[in-house]
This record gives C-alpha cells, structure tokens and sequence, in this order.
C-alpha cells in the first residue's frame, strides 16, 4: 500500500477508535512533509464509493496533513453517506489524489477526462463542482461536464460558467 493511503487508514482508524487525530508519522516520506497540494480522498467498501473529501488548494500545512483531514472527513462528513462505522473498517480502501494547481480552460477541446479533472463554477461564483480525472464512466468530455455541473446544481444551459482543469496523481 502507498505511504499516503496508509495514512489515511491510520488516520480514519485513529479517529474512529479513538478519537484522535494523528500526527504524520516519522516514516512518511519528506516530500509529502515540504510540499502543499489540494488534496481528495476516496474510500470504498468492497469497491463501492463510502466517501470523497478534497481541497483543490492547500488548506493544511503539508500534504501529509491535508490526507489526514480530508480522510477523516471523507469518513464522517460526506453528506451522501452516513458516517463509517468502526466495524466497517476492515473492508475500507483508500485512494489519495494529489492535485496540480487549476488553470482555466479557455477551449472545451483542451479537456480530456482522463487526463483531466475538472472544476466547474457559476459566472457568480456561488456554486462550483469538482470531478476527479479518471473515473470509470466518465469518456466524454460531455459527460464530464455535466456530472461536474449537477454536482454543482448548475444548469449549463441557463447559466454562464467558468472551467478550470488540473492533473492529478493517484495512489493508492
């Protein structure tokens, strides 16, 4: 298992057994402890969705510590799922994503959603939506946008919107 998954699962189990939040341990690699990304975590139970969390920018000192908080909070504060339970842990896995910082897509062409996670935000700014690159079902740029958009409750067709994309790094 990567480092950064298995930070993730010592911090969702810290925080579920015990209540605690961890520290990143001595062993996780420096890179993770000096650099600062946006960061989401994907946990599944027998390989169905259980929680996503993420920041497309840092919010934590380090990347290590941004996995740690978007853990816990994929585990017990996704609003399409009720909180994981302690006897659901050892069916869990992880996924970490370590985002490239976003740049605004000025051609729909520039897209691909294999390569691209997508950022989809209201001419207001009010609503935005984020869909990670990658994700099974997910072939078309078309179908891209639209997830992104109802993720985001923006009808496309009556309101203006603003898209950005990024890279991202997946472990798991």
């Amino acid at each position: 298992m990567h480092p950064l998954a298995t930070l993730a699962k010592s911090a969702v189990e810290g925080f579920l057994i015990e209540r605690n939040t961890i520290a990143p341990p001595k062993s996780i690699p420096q890179e993770y402890l000096k650099k600062m990304s946006g960061v989401f975590v994907t946990i599944k139970k027998d390989g169905e969705l259980r929680g996503c969390i993420g920041t497309y920018a840092p919010t934590q000192e380090n990347i290590a510590q941004e996995v740690i908080h978007n853990a816990i909070d994929a585990a017990v504060n996704d609003p399409r799922f009720d909180p994981i339970g302690p006897d659901e842990l050892t069916k869990l896995s992880y996924e970490i994503y370590i985002l490239d910082k976003p740049e605004t897509v000025a051609w729909m062409n520039n897209l691909d959603p294999k390569v691209y996670g997508v950022i989809v935000c209201s001419a207001k700014g009010r609503k935005s939506g984020l869909l990670l690159p990658g994700l099974d079902g997910i072939d078309t740029i078309e179908q891209q946008l639209a997830v992104a958009c109802q993720k985001a409750g923006i009808n496309p067709n009556t309101e203006k919107i603003s898209v950005f994309r990024f890279r991202a790094e997946k472990f798991s």
